[in-house]
């Protein structure tokens, strides 16, 4: 499928805040929407964002309705989720792709956000990106940790791309970051960059939606499953032949994934040697992107380099287009 490029966004755009998945907490994201006003942009809202429908942020005709909306609004530039949460499968078959396709936009989120990623790249082939939410990031008392904001502007923001040569980047990662990472196997692999949270994922395997793994790069991440649920999900990664046409892999925060206190488990270093250590690509772990205070931000659906040995990953191509 041919990719589609969403404009990049400078100062004064209109930045459209909806909740497709788990009711929000009204102070992050009203300290959010203040945040994102001090930096010269518009939000824009549909509805009650504060509304509840048991653990869903409204039933689901009304969260399809308030995303659709946004897409089609055309004084929007961006849409930014509010958070993840649940309950975004329940509505993958109702958005409308058309639509999606006919006004391209910069779409962050994370967490359950992903299985919207795999749905808008799957059918529409527009570039997404992994990335903080309001909620989770830009709304917490202490903002976006330094890493989460320089990844985040530099993937959206026009005025990265201002100087020559600067679409193609690495992402911005500091030696000492880097230091953090561990190379599974080094070696260096190309190819679309997909995946995102483990479970959600997995949860799209066997629809319209799920994430095409063959020549590309797997980057998965969780938070607060047992490793035995790390081992099932992985399972069925590989049993649905999604792991051994992978280029390259990179794992990212698995976050309150250890085995439960007194209770007999693998670890998850031992649960990714059983999966990855036959397979002859570049794998990176640790990368700091996920459920985390440093969540970097990844374009998904772009093609990129992955450097293990080095630890870097680069954008091949520039996930945005510039001008009008």
């Amino acid at each position: 499928m041919k990719s589609i490029y969403p404009r990049a966004l400078k100062p004064g755009d209109t930045i459209a805040l909806v909740a497709p998945a788990g009711p929000v907490i009204r102070e992050r994201i009203e300290l959010a929407i203040t945040r994102l006003e001090e930096r010269d942009f518009r939000v824009k809202v549909y509805g009650d964002l504060y509304r509840s429908h048991g653990y869903l942020a409204g039933d689901d005709a009304t969260r399809v309705s308030e995303l659709m909306q946004a897409f089609a609004d055309q004084e929007v530039a961006a849409i930014f989720p509010a958070r993840g949460g649940t309950g975004v499968t329940r509505i993958l078959d109702i958005l409308d792709y058309e639509v999606i396709r006919r006004n391209p936009k910069i779409f962050t989120g994370f967490s359950d956000i992903t299985a919207i990623h795999a749905a808008i790249y799957s059918q529409t082939g527009l570039i997404t990106f992994h990335s903080p939410n309001p909620q989770d990031g830009i709304g917490m008392p202490d903002g976006l940790s330094e890493l989460s904001d320089r990844t985040f502007w530099r993937a959206i923001l026009a005025e990265s791309y201002a100087k020559p040569q600067s679409s193609c980047y690495e992402i911005p990662l500091t030696a000492s970051e880097k230091e953090n990472l561990i190379t599974l196997n080094p070696g260096l692999a190309q190819g679309r960059l997909v995946g995102g949270n483990l479970a959600l994922v997995s949860s799209v395997l066997g629809t319209p939606y799920e994430i095409d793994t063959s020549g590309n790069i797997l980057f998965l991440e969780d938070i607060g499953e047992h490793p035995y649920r790390i081992d099932r999900f992985l399972s069925q990664l590989r049993l649905a032949g999604k792991l051994d046409v992978l280029s390259g892999l990179i794992l990212g925060q698995f976050t309150d994934c250890d085995p439960a206190p007194g209770k007999p488990s693998l670890s998850l270093d031992e649960i990714f040697d059983d999966y990855f250590s036959e397979l002859d690509i570049p794998q990176l772990k640790n990368f700091p992107s996920g459920h985390s205070s440093d969540n970097a931000t990844l374009p998904l659906g772009v093609e990129v380099e992955l450097d293990a040995g080095e630890k870097k990953l680069t954008l091949l191509e520039c996930p945005v287009r510039l001008g009008k």
